[in-house]
């Protein structure tokens, strides 16, 4: 029997001290991570539920454990809300991330050796569509395909060539760091033209589609990936969709998870999806996804105005790439000088970056976590403004970057007090 009264402070204070910091962190930081976002309270709370004690290997109706007759509800709960705010008529909630969603799709629909195209990371791709560290570039043959030097956007038509040329088995469109639109139907008429599945990975901008802000991808991929939390702001997880597509192909992708890459799902995780996409196709999520795009691009003007170069020119969905090639400092230099003031962001690769991963000459920024937290587009001017103080400050001395940092410190402060995620932080 469990002691109901003792609590985490009592029984394992290092580990509540590091919570009770987080949150701290969390409160009094602001966000600007573009993968990151702040779960719903109701979506946080159903994660510390019963549902964490169930096994459930399986899909609903069909288990290998009795018992399951609730999580099954919670199962095609997730499963019809997903399929309503996406437009489609297959859904795969049980990926556990995103990285598994991806990697079920090669699993059911390629072979080790196969020829696959995807963006190259190194000019806003992801780790799992091909780069060499990770096992799609370690099992395939990878061709990547990449912008144009000139606009920073992706050339369409070099990717035409390479994939006539190459005549791939699958064809990937999404991305981790790329601010426009992708053309969706260009991908799919270039992936027919040499008979390749065309799979897309919208993890970053769910939630800008499913509120008809971003390109609906399911109306032209054969399939499509995502993660549930960033942009969609539900919980750390992942998800397959697809449309129009026949049984068997379906049959493929649920294999492919189960018994395929995982055992059990994990059933307190797929309920918080469920509880996620319920708030997703609420009205306001709609108003909130048209406000982070707005103050990203509110953001990007700033910075614009202030000299700094943004890839592609500006950003049409909620985040953007700073290029800090031409700066006399890197991307590691700035990531850090930012979160001594309390900016949280990524340092992050440029196309043609000369330097390597861990250093970089890039930041990427995004709006997600600050818009849920109510930051507007005035708010996001100032923050702009400030991040630029910051990095103008790395090109003078170590007394003025010191002060400068200072100031903007207390400031964003005092704008997250103003503004809290989850609960008012005394001083």
């Amino acid at each position: 029997m469990y002691d109901s009264l003792l609590t985490l402070d009592d029984f394992d204070p290092e580990l509540a001290q590091a919570l009770e910091n987080e949150a701290r962190r969390q409160e009094d930081h602001v966000e600007l991570i573009a993968s990151e976002n702040y779960a719903s309270p109701l979506v946080m709370r159903i994660q510390d539920s019963v549902l964490t004690n169930k096994y459930a290997e399986g899909y609903p109706g069909k288990r290998y454990y009795s018992g399951c007759e609730y999580v099954d509800v919670a199962e095609r709960l997730a499963i019809e809300r997903v399929k309503q705010l996406f437009d489609c008529d297959y859904a795969n909630v049980q990926p556990h991330a995103g990285a598994q969603a991806n990697a079920a799709v090669f699993l059911a629909l390629t072979n080790p050796g196969d020829t696959v195209m995807g963006m190259n990371l190194a000019q806003g791709g992801h780790l799992t569509h091909g780069n060499p560290s990770n096992f799609s570039g370690r099992h395939y043959n990878i061709v990547p395909y990449g912008l144009d030097p000139e606009t920073g956007l992706i050339d369409y038509d070099a990717m035409e060539r390479i994939a006539l040329q190459t005549r791939p088995k699958m064809l990937i469109g999404g991305f981790s760091a790329y601010s426009r639109h992708k053309d969706w139907a260009r991908m799919r008429a270039i992936a027919d033209q040499v008979g390749a599945i065309f799979w897309v990975d919208m993890a970053h901008v769910a939630g800008l589609v499913a509120a008809g802000e971003y390109p609906n991808p399911l109306h032209h991929a054969h399939v499509v990936t995502s993660t549930t939390h960033k942009t969609l702001r539900g919980p750390r997880g992942g998800i397959i969709l697809a449309k129009g597509q026949d049984e068997g192909f379906y049959k493929k992708l649920d294999a492919a998870v189960f018994p395929g890459i995982q055992g059990g799902p994990l059933m307190h995780g797929i309920a918080a999806k469920a509880v996620a996409f319920k708030e997703a196709l609420r009205p306001e999520f709609k108003t909130y996804q048209r406000q982070v795009i707005a103050n990203a691009r509110a953001m990007a003007a700033v910075l614009q105005q202030r000299g700094y170069k943004i890839v592609s020119g500006g950003t049409d969905n909620h985040l953007m790439l700073i290029d800090l090639s031409a700066k006399p400092y890197t991307g590691k230099d700035a990531d850090a000088a930012l979160s001594q003031a309390y900016i949280t962001t990524n340092k992050n690769a440029v196309p043609n970056d000369p330097r390597p991963p861990f250093i970089t000459s890039g930041l990427r920024i995004g709006t997600p976590a600050v818009t849920t937290r109510g930051f507007g587009v005035t708010e996001c001017e100032q923050l702009a403004g400030w991040l630029c103080d910051i990095l103008d400050a790395l090109e003078d001395d170590d007394s003025v970057q010191t002060t400068v940092r200072d100031r903007v410190r207390q400031q964003v402060v005092s704008l997250c007090r103003r503004h809290p995620v989850y609960r008012p932080v005394s001083s």
